[in-house]
């Protein structure tokens, strides 16, 4: 039996990075990887993008890093799920397709789907988790978060356009939570429902 692919995806300031590292305690012979990876090479130059506002990079550029950054750890992701452990990312391609569509227009084109087109491409090929949960906020609940502002896209005002870029492209079996008013352990027993109740046993399946 292959292990599963979990993805936990949310909003800055929802919980997912606390949410992530408890189902990654919770489930035996399972691995937490955190998007962006920045011990990887190209991690590294992520890293420095991100907490050095003077380190320029075009958007397209920016993104293609993501992007490749994924492509460095998805060997070891399928070697784990094929040997029948469990992988739990901490954002994944939503994230990056729904940062990049937030800062600008990234194609040579007016028309959205053009865009979403050009960000998606790069991540064909992918595996594809078999559970996606996506942690979101009320507007409101989101701009009395504290924390903001430790780097590039740490900004209240940025995040409600990837809130709304994220509504626009999550697939419709992504399961949705909202965690208003939520205590963390409510929150994890909702996720322990939907992983315990969403565990087939198929093959591996990839972006295409």
């Amino acid at each position: 039996m292959r292990g599963k692919l979990i993805l936990i995806e949310g909003l800055d300031r929802s919980g997912k990075s606390t949410q992530a590292a408890l189902l990654n305690q919770r489930i035996a012979n399972s691995h937490l990887i955190k998007f962006p990876e920045r011990s990887t090479p190209i991690g590294q130059i992520i890293n420095k993008y991100l907490t050095d506002s003077s380190y320029d990079l075009s958007d397209q550029s920016a993104h293609l890093l993501f992007s490749a950054n994924r492509w460095e750890l998805a060997k070891d992701i399928i070697s784990k799920l094929n040997n029948g452990e469990f992988v739990i990312l901490d954002r994944y391609i939503y994230s990056g397709i729904a940062y990049s569509l937030a800062k600008s227009k990234v194609s040579n084109s007016s028309n959205e789907m053009n865009d979403y087109n050009w960000l998606y491409s790069p991540d064909k090929g992918l595996p594809k988790p078999d559970i996606t949960l996506f942690l979101t906020l009320d507007l409101q609940e989101l701009s009395n978060r504290k924390g903001w502002g430790e780097e590039r896209y740490e900004l209240k005002e940025f995040q409600i356009q990837v809130k709304s870029c994220f509504e626009k492209i999550l697939p419709p079996n992504v399961n949705i939570i909202n965690v208003n008013n939520l205590s963390i352990e409510q929150v994890e027993a909702e996720i322990s429902i939907i992983v315990t109740n969403d565990l087939t046993n198929d093959d591996i399946h990839y972006f295409t």
